[in-house]
């Protein structure tokens, strides 16, 4: 019975670790950023595995809950593949798209997202305010919006070495700041309490319909304007 114990609680641990892995791949293909490799470009398997991170980040959670396999060493692994996959990946995908575009000395500022990240989910992990909504952007919804925005300088047209390490300046911040911020976890599904979690949604699947993955810049970017829009209060009725 011992064994199956351990079994179960290192079951959340596991899928942690291929979060992991999965964002060490996402820096990998990113420094192959305009590579072919079996027919997709170095940048949208970074795209792919960095899904993937995300996808294992929701699934150990999940699982945890399920098999009651909470653990110290689950959360500080968690917040450590979490910076790997969505604070280290992005930052090595916007760096490339600015190498690639010219930008060499001003690129080396897209690990400001990378540190802010680190601080981001440090400051979390000894928060316990943030249970049922965050304070600040959280780290994979930072993540989000910068494959978004690789998307739209390479499916529209690049914004510039000006406007890039602004916002590579800019969004950090956000990760860091004292912004109150609504999470998309529900106890009911009453229309009362969640209509900026369903605009978001339907928001967010008009976008990427209209602009596949550059949808994703202005899904973030959505998130962030309903949620200074939502009344303080609100964030703890969910």
């Amino acid at each position: 019975m011992k064994f199956l114990h351990t079994i179960k609680q290192n079951v959340p641990n596991t899928i942690t670790c291929m979060n992991l892995f999965a964002g060490c791949m996402a820096i990998v293909f990113a420094f192959k950023f305009c590579d072919i490799v079996g027919g997709w470009h170095g940048y949208e398997w970074s795209f792919l595995f960095i899904a993937l991170a995300a996808l294992f980040d929701f699934c150990d959670g999940l699982c945890a809950r399920l098999l009651h396999a909470y653990s110290a060493l689950g959360k500080e692994l968690d917040s450590l593949s979490d910076l790997v996959s969505f604070g280290v990946a992005p930052a090595a995908l916007v760096f490339n798209q600015m190498q690639v575009n010219g930008s060499h000395p001003m690129s080396y500022a897209a690990f400001l997202i990378a540190i802010f990240g680190a601080l981001r989910l440090a400051k979390f992990n000894i928060d316990d305010r943030q249970t049922t909504s965050f304070i600040g952007l959280p780290i994979p919804a930072n993540a989000i919006f910068w494959i978004g925005l690789v998307a739209w300088n390479v499916d529209f047209r690049y914004l510039g070495d000006v406007w890039m390490t602004a916002l590579v300046v800019l969004f950090p911040l956000l990760m860091v700041c004292r912004l109150p911020m609504f999470s998309l976890k529900v106890k009911s599904l009453s229309l009362r309490f969640n209509v900026r979690r369903y605009a978001l949604l339907l928001g967010a699947a008009m976008l990427v319909a209209w602009m596949q993955l550059a949808g994703l810049l202005w899904t973030i970017i959505l998130y962030i304007l309903l949620s200074i829009t939502e009344k303080r209060g609100e964030q703890a009725e969910v």
